[in-house]
């Protein structure tokens, strides 16, 4: 399913969203502006309604604005794409044309609404949840708008973001962030046994960690031993240039029989078939192939990498 609205809005539902959980949970669209009454708005004639309010004493320019969004909320359609903020996400829907004035009922908490087709939706058409924290400000920046309703300038955005479809430099950079991790597990591979150790060494420095021992040597069970500051937590690190699943095992048992650790870390970059941490241990963390060139590109290791692997 794609959306291809003729028209989009933003739509303040209340001043600072007060009366925001109401018209999601009806999946109505809500509308206040009681200067402008209900059979006013229903003629259509804006300059009727802002004459009527430069009367009642605002500015030109106010009463422009004002008779703006009234004549939106009346006279857009089905086909109009109204989108709101609450609950930290980006809702959206379709309404039906018919407004209701509803000023009397003391359930409503506007003057006047209209009826959502569908309901509103905070997902995009693939159901991923639209998180403002997601969103790029030149989107999320119409939340700040003073006033109920105007149009979005991001629209071209928008309607990339709810249809689901990627971002042309995010589909650039996730193409070139795949080159890279390419490279870089090569690159891994190509590294001596010592300088391999050092940089996991830098890694878990780079994470937080601190070494509290020798950096491998003839340690028989850790080539590295390191703590978390902030937590107090101690982990065991195995590095093996190549390995198998039963040489994963074997040090699991080995760590499991010292009773000293909190975590223990197995890093290999050229393991023979897939290494797998038990299933029931969320404390044992493999790291491989791209999973580890990974997580060097995230800690800012790349050049160092290459430098030492050529």
């Amino acid at each position: 399913m794609e959306i291809r609205p003729t028209t989009v809005r933003y739509i303040k539902l209340g001043k600072r969203g007060r009366w925001a959980d109401e018209a999601l949970a009806r999946g109505e669209l809500h509308f206040g502006y009681g200067n402008a009454s209900h059979a006013m708005a229903q003629e259509g004639n804006a300059e009727k309604i802002k004459q009527h309010l430069i009367d009642l004493g605002r500015s030109p320019q106010a009463a422009a604005r004002d008779a703006r969004e009234v004549a939106d909320f009346y006279e857009l359609g089905s086909d109009c794409l109204w989108i709101t903020f609450a609950r930290d996400h980006l809702w959206w829907t379709f309404a039906d044309p018919e407004v209701m004035w509803i000023k009397d009922e003391r359930t409503k908490a506007a003057e006047r609404s209209r009826r959502s087709i569908g309901g509103w939706r905070n997902t995009d058409v693939h159901g991923v949840p639209l998180r403002m924290d997601a969103l790029s400000t030149k989107l999320t920046k119409v939340g700040a708008y003073r006033r109920t309703i105007c149009a979005v300038a991001a629209q071209d955005y928008l309607l990339r973001r709810i249809n689901g479809v990627e971002e042309p430099i995010a589909a650039k950079s996730t193409a070139a962030r795949a080159a890279i991790i390419e490279v870089l597990t090569e690159a891994l591979g190509n590294l001596h046994w010592k300088d391999f150790e050092t940089l996991i060494d830098l890694i878990f420095a780079r994470s937080g960690w601190h070494r509290i021992s020798a950096l491998g040597g003839s340690q028989k069970t850790t080539d590295l031993e390191i703590e978390q500051a902030t937590t107090g937590e101690q982990a065991a690190v195995q590095v093996k240039s190549v390995a198998t699943q039963k040489t994963l095992d074997e040090y699991v048992q080995r760590i499991d029989e010292t009773a000293r650790f909190d975590r223990f870390f197995f890093v290999c970059h050229s393991p023979k078939g897939d290494l797998v941490a038990p299933e029931d241990r969320s404390d044992v963390r493999v790291w491989t192939g791209k999973d580890l060139a990974a997580t060097v590109l995230r800690v800012g290791l790349l050049d160092w990498v290459l430098e030492k692997s050529v």
